[in-house]
C-alpha cells in the first residue's frame, strides 16, 4: 500500500518502490527499489526499454497502481489523496478525446466534474487552448483535427484544472517526426510559461534529452533506476541545439545508461 514521505519539499519523493504483479504465470516484479525525488518546476523525463516501468511509475504517481513496498508522496500527500485533490492532470498516449464533444467541451470535461460555474468554465478554456495554440479551434470536433492538434487538446483538458503536476505517457509517440518536433517546442514553450513540474514519459533519447532538466534512464524489468542525468542546456533550446557537442555529449550518457541498465540482473 503506498505511503506518502514527507520528510522533502520534493514534489515526487519515492524511496525504496516496488511493485509486483500477481498473474496466473507467477509474479512478474514491474519496478524495484526506486528512489527518486522530483523537484518543483523540473522537467523529468523516463526513458528505458519496453517493459521496464515507465509508464508504470507514472500510474503510481497517479494513483492508478499500488505499490507493495517502499514509499511514495505526491506534494506530501499519498497518491490517493493527491488524486482526491485534483492535484496533477495526465497526458496519455492517445489523445482520448470523446469524438461527441467538441474541443471546448472536452477541455471542459474535468471543470464539469468539478462543478465550476459556466464563466469560470469559458475562462480557463480560453486560457488553455492559447497555451496549446489552439484558439478558434474551440467548437471542432476532434475528428476535424490532425493527430498533433488532437494531443494538443488533450494536453489543455490536463491544463483546464491548473493542477502544479502535469503527467505525460509518451504523448508523441504515435506522431511523425516533424510534428512530434514541433510539439516538443511547444511544450517547452508551455513550461516555461506555466513553470509546472512535468513527469515525461518517452522511448526516444533526443526527446528525453532536448526537453529535459532531469533525465532517468530505467534498467528492463524489474525497472530500476540506472542513471539519473541532470542536463546542462540552457533554458531555450533551438531544435538545432541538437546538433551542439553539449546535446550530443547527454545522449551518448543516456545511451550509455540503457546499455549498463541491462547489466542488472533480475
Amino acid at each position: 500500500m503506498a505511503k506518502a514521505n514527507s520528510s522533502s519539499g520534493a514534489v515526487i519523493s519515492a524511496s525504496n518502490l516496488s511493485l509486483t504483479f500477481e498473474t496466473n504465470d507467477g509474479p512478474v516484479r514491474a519496478l524495484k527499489d526506486i528512489d527518486l525525488e522530483i523537484g518543483k518546476g523540473e522537467f523529468v523525463s523516463f526513458i528505458g526499454p519496453s517493459g521496464c516501468g515507465k509508464t508504470t511509475f507514472l500510474r503510481v504517481i497517479a494513483d492508478l497502481e499500488h505499490p507493495t513496498a517502499g514509499t511514495i508522496s505526491v506534494n506530501g500527500m499519498t497518491p490517493e489523496e493527491a488524486r482526491r485533490k485534483r492535484a496533477y492532470g495526465y497526458v496519455f498516449q492517445a489523445a482520448a478525446l470523446y469524438p461527441w464533444r467538441t474541443v471546448e467541451k472536452n477541455v471542459a470535461l474535468p471543470l464539469e466534474i468539478m462543478g465550476a460555474s459556466n464563466a469560470e468554465q469559458k475562462q480557463r478554456i480560453d486560457r488553455v487552448l492559447e497555451l496549446v495554440d489552439l484558439e478558434g479551434f474551440g467548437k471542432k470536433y476532434p475528428w476535424q483535427l490532425s493527430g498533433g492538434m488532437q494531443q494538443r487538446a488533450s494536453i489543455a483538458r490536463a491544463l483546464a484544472f491548473d493542477a502544479d503536476l502535469l503527467l505525460m505517457d509518451e504523448p508523441f509517440g504515435a506522431l511523425d517526426e516533424i510534428v512530434r518536433d514541433h510539439l516538443n517546442e511547444q511544450l517547452l514553450k508551455l513550461w516555461a510559461q506555466t513553470n509546472k513540474t512535468i513527469c515525461f514519459v518517452t522511448h526516444s533519447i533526443p526527446e528525453a534529452v532536448y526537453l529535459s532538466t532531469k533525465i532517468v534512464v530505467m534498467s528492463p524489468r524489474p525497472g530500476r533506476v540506472a542513471d539519473i542525468i541532470d542536463s546542462t542546456l540552457p533554458e531555450k533550446r533551438p531544435l538545432d541545439i541538437r546538433e551542439s557537442p553539449k546535446f550530443l555529449e547527454i545522449a551518448h550518457r543516456v545511451r550509455e545508461g540503457l546499455r549498463a541498465g541491462h547489466a542488472y540482473e533480475g
